[in-house]
């Protein structure tokens, strides 16, 4: 099996790892020749917020990906995709606090996703042997491989 399409998924709690997720993505879609689905989910406070200090006027039709496209997280990986010559569209999602596992795994089924990666922070001692709850809600039920990016 191929590697056709790589989900880069990120959230709010991302920001300080858009580098190293950007470049491990790189890495693996580049030379597979895969393009990359930039996604970012969006609690709904996170939306809310994101839709008022976009500042887009009452006509304008708005929706997940398009205030994706205009977020910081999805522009500075767009960058970093180009830099790296790696084809990406950019998608948004809207998901409950307690749901952005699930919104990561539907998306990664719309795109039809080969692999995901994820972003994931370093954990105490004691809690090493469980991921957090949104990385556990994708690694147990992608529908296809997912490479966990550890932040330090």
């Amino acid at each position: 099996m191929g590697l056709d399409t790589v989900l880069l998924a990120v959230g709010q709690s991302d920001k300080d790892r858009l580098e190293r997720l950007a470049r491990t993505t790189g890495d693996i879609a580049g030379p597979a020749g895969a393009s990359v689905a930039l996604a970012h989910v969006f609690t709904r406070d996170e939306y809310e917020r994101a839709r008022e200090d976009l500042d887009f006027d009452a006509d304008s039709e708005v929706n997940p990906d398009v205030i994706a496209r205009r977020y910081l997280t999805i522009r500075e990986l767009s960058d970093a995709m180009d830099e790296a010559g790696v084809e990406y569209t950019e998608h948004g999602r809207l998901a409950d606090e307690d749901e952005v596992g699930e919104g990561i795994v539907a998306l990664a089924e719309d795109v039809g996703a080969d692999l995901v990666v994820i972003g994931g922070r370093r954990r105490s001692p004691t809690g090493k042997a469980v991921f957090g709850s949104t990385a556990q809600e994708v690694l147990l039920n992608a529908p296809c491989p997912v490479t966990f990016v550890r932040g330090d």
